[in-house]
């Protein structure tokens, strides 16, 4: 029986450690409610104020409180110059661009702390504090510091929940946190709220940080948070929600207490805290639940390879100009071990190879995927920490119910041990995988964060891993081949890292990578193109992980002896997210260039002090302001403007004939036979919270027939349609032809027939037209995740029938010229075409269009009718469809059904649904000549439609 130790003194400790969690954890609540981004600054903010307190008492002598106040308003100061020159500036760029940003200024803070004089710490000078002096009180040790402590955290956590839930400028922070857009509208503005917030976060930052240093008594040579104490306080913040100020506090509170009962009553045992505190993110991320929104946040990453110009996409060194240069760079690489022959500059070169190797694998999770990861090194650290036990023959000890038995492994050779050891890494990345489905951004970078700590202080010191000591030694033999020559590893981490760019780029430019994309642009759409986000993200975990393990695996036969409190580290991981963005998360060369960046420059100047500057800090934000893409974006800006430059002094090509597409569909709508309904939706109810927004709903649509659906704004009909194509959970019953689909997720809904447009039409903005296509034409040739990886002949050739098939639907629908263009270049009349488009690949059997003609121009929208049954008879589809424009779905639908309410108030034929009294009363009202607005008075019956080709010639193109 574990004895368990509890008394007032160690919970009295545990409450003032957890309270300093708590503040620190509002700041980074408040940065994440106004900005979106998880601040990593948040304790080096104030690391200026408590070295200048101390300066300032401890040196020039000053008193306490002037010297306090100066410190507290100089980390707000600090704060602001920071936001208005850094944050200002990536005000609009991704995320997690701003989150390395923050990174930057953690060491840009700690590095100004270093440029301080010098403090007076003679005559056993401690800490300035506003109270000093021990006492005894109810059998507690108390000293001034923490009494403190006790006073200022909670009024601080009073005054600040005071200030947003009850002063104006509080509503109006949480306004612009909430819609930014439409706080715009109401005249306030995001940035100058974004400024207020750092200000805010800055002066609590002083003030923890002036109170930590109390606690600790040191005058000097202090830094910000440790690793440990920084996931401590993320994950109070998560569990606040990040936007939860109490809660968030409490939590803290609690960390802190339960910190304190673990280290007082197993102080021996190390990395126990640390595993409870993975489990306590991991489980807070899985209750957590996503709000339900109109749109999908995006997490791409720029910078975006645009096509090539069409005057010189011909011509052979110009396609080929990504695989020249990166040729280049290989070539490079290859020839430098013979120019620099010292042992100690190869191992060098080789660690920057493996470095970007596993930058790559950052690149398939991050950037392509939009999963945020911040344990890329703990991955790799499972990889290589696997090879070399595996290496040297180490026991596996396993107990079961109470016995316990040893497993005997045999020592393997050194590539054996790194394959078994990247793939162990992707089953690990599997489970990891498996957690983050219900997660994702910045929830998942904790969490991943918190891995990266378990591992540094807890799962490295496991006997399988560590053998007991602290170090690893492994031997980088593989039978016939020996590695022990520094050059020759050198040649063999290049041929691994350019095995891993062939086949990762092989995958992005498959419909593997294309899938990929799409979720992590909009996943909402990528599930109504028959495609799961999860499956999607589970892929890309399992390649991200063997990739890392085998990175991991190469590094630790590079260094021999590993050293656990050296490599694997929370801030390896760190490095491996700024070598990802540095270079250009969103591309495979960018790694490269980062690693030779962040990891090159230093080692091939480790005595200049320009280096560090420049690969850190001061040189990382800079990069990061002026190219928040990286350098990859630097490469591609230049390659492009080249590219435009030559294009145009060549003569102008001849345009490709135009091509005849009768069809684009493999079953004809003639054929349809089916005469029931198609869809049913009986007594379908959905709840937010207590808020019903579709009560007791029931709509049938009949095969070839168009059903519209009318309402007023806030009647339930996109959410009624949201239920009815999977994507909000709702009771009641779902038929697809007489299926059960209620209970099915919405790709799989799409795979059996069910068509979405939705009423914001986004897409996929950094997919092009004919990849968009290709996205949706993977319902019918989908390209296998193994043919991608194994580079299969199947797989080669179902990417060019799907590229054929979205080729063929662009000319059908007049799309040619805009083939090329990404779709967030588009205009929303052509984007509503290229989402009519992607129906068309689905071949689906219902249509359920969410506001068709949103946004369109009037001109344009008179088009649509025609383009819309036209696609209708090319699927021989049923379709439902929502609209606003009432001469439109009164002259294209069979009947309507009208809601108000989340309730059905009225259905039947165009004629009777306009004369109903309900209707009239709830949504139309007695003005007909706003019913007759165009004349379109035809039922769907009497009208005569031209082809799409005519309509879109006439319209939009």
């Amino acid at each position: 029986m574990l004895a368990f130790t509890l008394t007032s003194q160690i919970v009295y400790f545990g409450v003032i450690d957890g309270l300093l969690i708590g503040l620190l954890a509002l700041g980074i609540v408040l940065i994440y409610r106004a900005s979106g981004v998880i601040n990593f600054a948040v304790g080096s903010l104030g690391v200026l104020s408590a070295s200048l307190l101390a300066l300032l008492v401890l040196t020039y002598g000053w008193p306490f409180w002037p010297a306090a106040i100066i410190s507290v308003v100089a980390g707000g100061l600090i704060a602001a110059a920071l936001e208005l020159t850094v944050i200002t500036r990536l005000f609009r760029a991704p995320r997690v661009i701003l989150l390395v940003a923050t990174i930057g200024i953690a060491q840009l803070c700690e590095l100004l702390q270093v440029a301080l004089p010098d403090i007076d710490v003679s005559m056993a000078n401690r800490y300035p504090v506003a109270l000093s002096g021990d006492w005894e009180r109810f059998g507690l040790r108390v000293r001034g510091v923490e009494v403190i402590v006790i006073i200022v955290v909670p009024v601080l956590t009073v005054a600040l929940t005071y200030y947003l839930q009850r002063t104006a400028q509080g509503r109006a922070i949480r306004a612009a946190a909430s819609n930014p857009d439409l706080a715009r509208l109401t005249a306030i503005s995001p940035k100058i709220i974004s400024t207020i917030t750092w200000i805010i976060a800055g002066l609590l930052a002083a003030v923890a940080l002036i109170l930590v240093a109390g606690i600790n008594g040191q005058p000097s040579g202090f830094r910000s948070l440790g690793p440990a104490t920084l996931v401590q306080v993320l994950a109070a913040a998560l569990i606040g929600r990040l936007r939860n100020f109490p809660v968030a506090m409490i939590a803290g509170v609690a960390l802190g207490l339960l910190r304190s009962l673990l280290v007082f009553n197993w102080p021996t045992t190390a990395g126990l805290y640390d595993g409870s505190l993975f489990l306590i993110v991991i489980a807070t991320t899985l209750v957590a639940t996503r709000r339900p929104t109109g749109s999908d946040e995006s997490f791409s990453f720029v910078p975006t390879t645009r096509p090539l110009p069409h005057a010189v996409a011909r011509l052979w060194w110009v396609r080929h100009s990504s695989r020249i240069g990166i040729g280049l760079l290989i070539a490079g690489a290859a020839i430098l071990p013979f120019l620099i022959t010292l042992a100690s500059r190869q191992l060098l070169f080789s660690e920057v190879l493996l470095f970007a190797l596993i930058g790559i694998s950052l690149v398939v999770l991050s950037g392509w995927t939009g999963q945020i990861s911040l344990g890329q090194a703990a991955l790799a650290g499972i990889g290589g920490l696997t090879t070399a036990a595996l290496v040297a023959g180490r026991d596996i000890g396993v107990g079961l119910g109470g016995a316990s038995f040893t497993l005997a492994l045999p020592d393997i050779h050194f590539l054996l041990a790194l394959l078994v050891g990247a793939a162990a890494t992707g089953v690990i990345a599997v489970v990891i995988g498996l957690g983050a489905l219900r997660i994702r951004g910045f929830h998942l970078a904790i969490a991943t964060l918190a891995l990266a700590l378990l591992g540094q202080q807890f799962l490295w010191r496991r006997p399988f891993f560590s053998g007991g000591s602290y170090t690893v030694s492994l031997p980088r033999t593989t039978g016939p081949i020996d590695l022990t020559d520094q050059r020759r590893y050198y040649f063999f981490s290049l041929i691994a890292l350019v095995v891993v760019i062939v086949l990762v780029a092989r995958m992005r430019a498959t419909g593997v990578g294309r899938r990929w994309l799409a979720v992590r642009d909009n996943s909402t759409a990528a599930s109504a193109y028959t495609i799961s986000p999860s499956r999607a993200g589970i892929q890309a975990f399992v390649v991200s992980g063997v990739i890392a393990g085998l990175g991991g695996g190469l590094l630790a036969g590079l260094y021999v002896t590993v050293g656990l409190t050296e490599k694997f580290q929370l801030e390896h991981s760190i490095q491996v997210v700024a070598i990802a963005v540095i270079g250009g998360a969103g591309t495979v060369v960018g790694p490269i260039l980062g690693a030779l960046w962040i990891v090159g420059l230093p080692a091939v100047w480790p005595a200049n002090d320009l280096v560090p500057l420049l690969t850190s800090s001061i040189g990382l934000l800079v990069l990061l302001m002026y190219f928040p893409g990286g350098f990859a974006q630097v490469v591609l800006t230049g390659r492009d403007r080249f590219l435009g430059w030559y294009a145009a002094r060549l003569p102008e090509p001849e345009p490709p004939p135009k091509r005849q597409v009768a069809s684009v569909v493999s079953r004809s709508g003639a054929a349809a036979t089916t005469t029931g309904p198609v869809l049913v939706a009986e007594e379908v109810t959905v709840a937010f919270g207590g808020l019903t927004a579709v009560d007791n709903a029931s709509i049938r649509v009949h095969a070839g027939e168009v059903v519209g659906l009318i309402g007023t704004n806030g009647a339930g009909k996109t959410t009624l349609m949201n239920a009815i194509s999977g994507f909000v959970p709702c009771s009641g019953r779902i038929e697809l032809e007489g299926r059960p689909i209620h209970k099915m997720a919405a790709d799989r809904r799409a795979t059996l027939g069910l068509g979405r447009a939705f009423q914001q039409s986004r897409l996929f903005p950094d997919l092009t037209v004919l990849e968009t296509l290709a996205v949706a034409a993977e319902s019918r040739r989908r390209t296998s995740f193994t043919t991608a990886v194994a580079h299969l002949p199947n797989g080669y050739r179902r990417d060019r029938a799907q590229r054929a098939h979205a080729h063929d639907i662009a000319d059908f629908l007049g799309l040619g010229p805009y083939a090329d263009k990404f779709t967030s270049e588009l205009s929303t009349g052509t984007r509503r075409i290229v989402e009519l488009g992607c129906l068309l690949a689905l071949e689906a059997r219902v249509l359920c269009l969410d506001e068709p003609t949103g946004g369109v121009a009037q001109r344009e929208v008179e088009s649509f009718a025609p383009l819309l049954l036209s696609i209708k008879d090319q699927l021989g589809a049923a379709m439902l469809v929502i609209e606003h424009d009432m001469p439109m779905i009164m002259q294209i639908s069979h009947r309507i059904y009208c809601l108000e309410a989340g309730r059905v108030i009225a259905m039947g034929s165009p004629a009777e649904v306009r004369a109903d009294p309900a209707v009239i009363a709830s949504y139309l009202g007695t003005d007909e000549r706003a019913i007759r607005r165009s004349g379109a008075t035809a039922s769907a019956e009497e009208a005569h439609f031209p082809t799409p080709t005519t309509v879109l010639n006439e319209g939009e193109t």
